[in-house]
């Protein structure tokens, strides 16, 4: 959720505007030369707190402008050098920009609540994010010069999920709007967890960062190069509190106080409050999505896909593209790590998507004729476009676990038998979480500041190939391509000794052995798809439930969706585990009410079984396209 400050305070350190300043009105702006003029305003909302916002306006504007509005936790763009480096594109256009902190951080009043409540209506004194960015934009109408009466807003990861509060009851004069990698659910599938899964490393830092200090984002000081170790070292979850935050990090205190999925999650999901029971969005939005997004893909697909359900007029779409988290808002998108896209993915959607799109809902410019869905084929590398995402011409095909290792479209064979058979068919492996697998490549350098977390989506899957704890099946080569669009899950039958248990699965494309185009991929196993889920959460997330052991018990892992084509040549791979660390906490497999509270001696190794007989026939769905 943080990739957008990364990018600011990078843009912030680089350069140092000229201004000059008046100590009465508290108001800057550019000196002479500067083709924008800048003001600084502390606007009020309607409590009386003030925002502190950033309001960039062209000289030599030869039309009245709309303006444009990003909303951040992290500082509020305040240098035009940094200004020109992120909306080039649009500057070329011409708008008013207007950046903002919002409350409780950096240079805003009030006080800062971590993705706060959608507030309650019947309420007239309440307040919301929704709010603050309704006063706002009646403000910047009322006191901001040569506007044309119309307002765009966007932003990026907790900015793009402001940008979503801000469509829940939004203000008359917002026409158009971005919502770009914005968590749509912290307990099922964006930042804090995934399926119930709580993401360690990430939930413990990004608390920390935001939490610390009000007037900077505090990274968390580790004392050793490896997190893996560092977490490891931490054990149970319970320590983490008792030694490092003290009740101090509110965060953190919600994460302990709400370990399922209770009404403190359900309120801030935006299920309740958009698409069907929501009614039908009332602004256009265009919706981003990056296939490698380490942080929230989940998000804004799902916000597309809860919108999409009361869309008459047509005002939601989406765009998904080759990125990790934000990747779209930088310069180079012809390469993700080691994979390369054959093209400048990123400048094209600034360029391509982006620009017309605010410019035609904004400025009356070009035409309406926005495909309901762009996205970028992966393997394939090319643009497509679809009047509906998923696709309707997609047909779901089962890609059976076999003996072997193998991997098959025909069904396992043979004569049902139950559970307790010898002769039934599975594959086991034992999940020791005091060997936890890593998720990445150690060490492991910390999410932020760290070289490894952007991208380790792509990493090469091979680093935990021969694990005994990370089961792997493929097919064999391709005969020819075979293209996915669409939504894809899992389908396992598994048993544990345990009486819970963590379910990791992995789709991967291997390469060729040799692959001559570029010998850095020869044997490359990339990773197209994957998720966790939490076994106490198969049946219901408000209400975990054990597992019963050495029980074989059916789960729904949802994959989510993709469009990628698997090349003539290559191999499809499927990958089962039960740790995936410091990623996400470590099951103790054994069920207790609150894994935040647990012990040492509650964390045990357990024995896992993935069936693939006839009887319990594990599978990956595949939405093959025509």
């Amino acid at each position: 959720m943080i990739g957008d400050k990364r990018m600011t305070a990078r843009l912030r350190s680089w350069f140092t505007p000229a201004l000059v300043c008046c100590a009465i009105c508290g108001v800057a702006w550019a000196q002479d030369g500067s083709p924008f003029i800048k003001i600084e305003a502390m606007i009020p909302v309607r409590d009386g707190v003030k925002l502190h916002t950033v309001i960039f306006t062209p000289r030599d504007a030869r039309e009245r402008l709309p303006i444009l509005i990003e909303r951040t936790p992290y500082g509020a763009m305040a240098d035009e050098q940094a200004l020109r480096a992120r909306y080039a594109h649009l500057i070329a256009d011409g708008y008013i920009f207007a950046f903002q902190d919002i409350r409780g951080r950096f240079k805003s009043e009030g006080q800062f609540v971590m993705q706060r409540q959608v507030r309650d209506k019947r309420d007239p004194k309440a307040i919301d994010e929704s709010t603050d960015t309704y006063d706002t934009i009646q403000w910047l109408l009322d006191n901001v010069k040569g506007h044309n009466g119309r307002a765009g807003i966007l932003g990026i990861s907790y900015g793009g999920w402001l940008t979503t509060m801000a469509l829940l009851d939004p203000h008359p004069a917002l026409k158009a709007a971005s919502e770009q990698a914005s968590p749509a659910d912290m307990f099922l599938g964006d930042d804090f967890h995934h399926n119930g899964a709580f993401r360690l490393s990430y939930g413990f830092e990004y608390a920390a960062l935001l939490e610390t200090s009000k007037e900077t984002n505090t990274n968390f000081a580790f004392d050793r190069a490896d997190t893996y170790q560092w977490y490891l070292a931490l054990g149970a979850l319970s320590n983490a509190d008792e030694r490092y935050f003290h009740g101090k990090i509110p965060t953190w205190n919600d994460f302990v106080n709400h370990p399922n999925y209770d009404q403190f999650w359900q309120k801030q999901a935006f299920a309740p409050y958009i698409g069907a029971d929501g009614g039908p969005p009332k602004v256009p939005n265009l919706n981003v999505a990056g296939w490698w997004d380490q942080e929230d893909f989940y998000g804004p697909v799902k916000i597309y896909e809860l919108f999409e359900k009361n869309d008459p007029d047509r005002l939601n779409y989406l765009v998904a593209g080759p990125w990790n988290h934000g990747g779209w808002a930088r310069r180079d998108g012809s390469k993700l790590g080691e994979i390369s896209f054959d093209s400048n993915t990123s400048k094209y959607f600034r360029t391509q998507i982006e620009a017309p799109w605010f410019a035609y809902w904004l400025k009356d410019k070009g035409a309406r004729d926005f495909p309901k869905a762009m996205v970028f084929q992966t393997g394939s590398n090319r643009w497509e476009k679809y009047d509906s995402w998923p696709p309707r011409n997609a047909r779901n095909r089962n890609l059976y676990l076999r003996e072997s290792g193998a991997l098959s479209f025909d069904p396992p064979a043979g004569v049902p038998s139950g559970p307790g058979d010898a002769g039934e068919a599975f594959d086991s492996y034992i999940s020791d979480p005091a060997h936890p697998v890593p998720y990445r490549h150690r060490p492991i350098s910390p999410t932020y500041p760290g070289g490894g977390w952007p991208a380790w989506l792509v990493e090469d899957q091979r680093f935990v190939d021969n694990r005994p704890d990370v089961l792997t099946w493929q097919t064999e080569p391709l005969q020819d391509d075979l293209k996915i669009a669409g939504d894809i899950a899992a389908d396992l039958y598994c048993s544990t000794t345990g009486t819970d248990s963590d379910w990791v699965v992995k789709l991967i494309d291997v390469y060729p052995e040799f692959n001559p185009d570029d010998r850095a991929l020869d044997g490359y196993e990339l990773m197209i798809a994957d998720e966790i889920l939490r076994g106490r959460f198969r049946e219901s997330f408000e209400r975990p439930k054990a597992i019963v052991p050495n029980e074989v018990t059916p789960y729904r892992i949802d994959l989510h969706t993709n469009d990628h084509a698997f090349l003539k040549g290559h191999r499809i791979m499927v990958q089962v585990q039960s740790t995936w660390f410091p990623l996400y906490d470590r099951n103790p497999q054994t069920f207790i009410e609150n894994i935040f509270k647990a012990h040492a001696s509650d964390y045990r190794a357990a024995t896992q079984k993935v069936f693939r007989s006839k009887a319990y026939p594990s599978h990956v769905v595949l939405p093959v396209a025509p």
